[in-house]
């Protein structure tokens, strides 16, 4: 029996992330006729080709979700707040690609891979994690199969689609002037030059040193995999690269645990792709993990810090897995488990 063909909103279409789920339905071949273009009034008549088609992008206001099946937000947490309780109001099931509601108790924070049985005590709005987040709990899911963790410790190499389109184009922007000679133009992105440049620095500083993007990886963690007491310490980086986040990462187990049943963990859950021989020099990198959806984790190897300690490194597409595909997933998941439809009923 053939899924429902369901009528889809995306708002924020015109941004790096509604591009990359506006690809993915191409592939999945969803008819246009089943599709609504949404984003900020002063890309209202923009037109985006769409599997041979010009679509027009509407001003993303309450009554563009009349008639919608699911919505994907992909904008900022004001649009979210605004924007996401109108669209429940209609009967329609928001899946919000931002912060506003990532840690709100009465939101499930969905990787389908992970979770996926979250989605069924959603009140019409799901939550996707950060994209630092999504490739990091995976790898944690496979691991944890074969023992308690104690303790987890990650940097992160974040590319700048990240922060968007913008900051893809100051990068590029900021290296043409320097591989010209030319004096380098203030940053508007971020609060330094982004080209031949690392950050130790995504998003703003707040509790005990550690910057937002780094509490988020901490709380989301936790609410994803159902552990209130992980312990999970991180560092962000941003780093001129354009697209894909990799993140090295140590898992501390209660028990030792071989490397041969890490890798073998890793390689066997869904989602995820083993690239892992170091001696051909086969690793993961944004260049080979940039357009797939697969997390690609490589250098397993033990930790010589910790006894029962195992060190690996992951790359994944920010704008693929961390976001849009995460989306498209989750709607996947809602349609297969029957509740696509917000449990609340709809109020006029």
């Amino acid at each position: 029996m053939q899924p429902p063909v369901l009528e889809v909103a995306i708002v924020g279409a015109t941004g790096a992330v509604g591009t990359v789920a506006l690809e993915l339905l191409a592939e999945r071949e969803h008819p246009a006729e089943k599709l609504r273009l949404l984003a900020s009034k002063r890309s209202h008549g923009k037109q985006l080709e769409y599997r041979g088609q010009l679509l027009t992008v509407e001003e993303a206001t309450p009554g563009s979700f009349d008639g919608v099946d699911v919505a994907f937000i992909s904008a900022s947490s004001e649009v979210s707040l605004t924007l996401a309780p109108e669209a429940v109001k209609r009967g329609v099931l928001v899946i919000d690609d931002g912060s506003a509601y990532r840690m709100d108790s009465a939101v499930p924070l969905v990787v389908p891979e992970v979770n996926g049985s979250d989605v069924e005590w959603h009140s019409g709005i799901i939550s996707i994690p950060n994209c630092t987040t999504t490739p990091l709990v995976m790898a944690l899911a496979a691991l944890r199969g074969l023992g308690e963790i104690s303790s987890v410790t990650v940097s992160t190499y974040q590319s700048v689609t990240g922060t968007g389109a913008a900051a893809r184009a100051e990068l590029f922007d900021q290296s043409l002037e320097m591989l010209s000679g030319k004096e380098m133009s203030p940053p508007s992105q971020y609060p330094h030059p982004i080209a031949f440049n690392l950050l130790p620095q995504v998003d703003d500083f707040i509790d005990e040193g550690y910057t937002k993007e780094e509490w988020k990886m901490v709380n989301e963690s936790r609410k994803i995999l159902g552990d209130p007491d992980l312990r999970l310490a991180s560092t962000c980086v941003r780093v001129p690269v354009e697209i894909s986040h990799c993140e090295s990462v140590t898992v501390e187990f209660d028990a030792l645990i071989s490397v041969d049943e890490a890798r073998m963990a890793i390689a066997e859950f869904p989602g995820i792709a083993l690239l892992d021989r170091p001696d051909e020099s086969v690793y993961p990198m944004p260049s080979n993990s940039a357009g797939e959806n697969q997390v690609m984790v490589g250098r397993v190897r033990r930790d010589l810090a910790h006894e029962n300690g195992v060190v690996f490194w992951l790359a994944a597409d920010n704008l693929r897995k961390g976001a849009a595909l995460n989306a498209l997933q989750i709607m996947d998941e809602c349609v297969a488990r029957e509740c696509v439809r917000p449990r609340v009923a709809a109020t006029a």
